[in-house]
C-alpha cells in the first residue's frame, strides 16, 4: 500500500518520486505501507547534511513538534559540532531514552542517509531514508520515504516504559487497531509529524545557525 496523501504542497513528493525505488528499499522488499515526502530547499547538500546526521531525541530533535517527540525540549537551531560524526549502527533515538530504534543503516555522506527500527528476531520493522539531491545549483531536493514492514508493531525491541508518555500511549492504542485500519492510521501520524519535520529542516538549512528566536515557533 503506497499512501499518496495531499499534503501541503510545499513538502509533497511528486509521482516520479513516490514511484521511483530509492537505495533503502531493499531493506523491507515488500512493505505493509510506504509514505514518501519531498520539499525543495533552497540551499547546497553540504549546507543541509549537517542538520539530517544530528536528529533524535536527545541530540539535536526532530525539527517536528517536540512536545510529541522530544519531551517538550526545543530542536536545536544550530550546528552541534560534536554530533557529526555518525557510522552506520549508531543509535538516533526515537524517543527520549530509546536505546534500540532508530539505528543508522546507511550513511552516503552528503546524499543519503537511512535509520531502521529493528525487531527482535534481527529483521527490520522500519526504514526511513532521507536522500539529498541537487535540483539546481543552489538548491536541493530532499526526499524522505518511510516503508513498513507487515510485522510492524509486533516484536519491536523496546521495552515497554514503566510510565509511558502520551505518544507511546497512542502507540499502545495503535497496536490494538485492526491491521486494516492500524497501517492507514499511523502513517497519517507519521505524515503530520514529517511534514512538520521537513518544514523546518529547510528552515534551518536555509536560514543558516541561528538564535532560536529568529525560527517562528519551530517545535512550540
Amino acid at each position: 500500500m503506497t499512501l499518496a496523501r495531499r499534503w501541503p504542497a510545499g513538502v509533497r513528493a511528486t509521482g516520479a518520486e513516490r514511484h521511483r525505488p530509492l537505495p533503502g528499499d531493499v531493506l523491507i522488499p515488500n512493505p505493509a505501507a510506504t509514505l514518501t515526502n519531498a520539499i525543495t530547499i533552497d540551499t547546497p547538500a553540504a549546507r543541509i547534511w549537517p542538520w539530517l546526521v544530528q536528529m533524535g531525541s536527545g541530540r539535536a530533535g526532530w525539527y517536528s513538534y517536540d512536545r510529541v517527540d522530544n519531551d517538550g525540549h526545543r530542536s536545536a537551531t544550530e550546528i552541534i559540532p560534536s554530533l557529526q560524526a555518525v557510522v552506520p549502527g549508531m543509535l538516533f533515538p526515537s524517543l527520549p531514552g530509546a536505546t534500540s530504534s532508530f539505528i543508522l543503516a546507511r550513511v552516503e555522506p552528503e546524499h543519503d542517509l537511512i535509520l531502521t527500527v529493528p525487531d527482535s528476531g534481527g529483521g527490520l520493522l522500519v526504514s526511513w531514508e532521507f536522500l539529498l539531491e541537487p535540483s539546481s545549483p543552489s538548491s536541493t531536493r530532499l526526499v524522505v520515504r518511510g516503508r513498513v514492514s507487515s510485522q510492524w508493531p509486533a516484536g519491536g525491541s523496546e521495552p515497554p516504559p514503566p510510565s509511558p508518555r502520551p505518544i507511546e500511549r497512542l502507540y499502545a492504542l495503535l497496536a490494538s487497531f485492526p491491521r486494516w485500519l492500524m497501517g492507514p492510521a499511523a502513517m497519517l501520524g507519521h505524515g503530520v509529524m514529517q511534514a512538520r519535520q521537513l518544514r523546518g529542516i529547510k528552515q534551518r538549512a536555509e536560514a543558516g545557525a541561528l538564535p532560536a528566536r529568529a525560527l517562528d515557533g519551530q517545535g512550540r
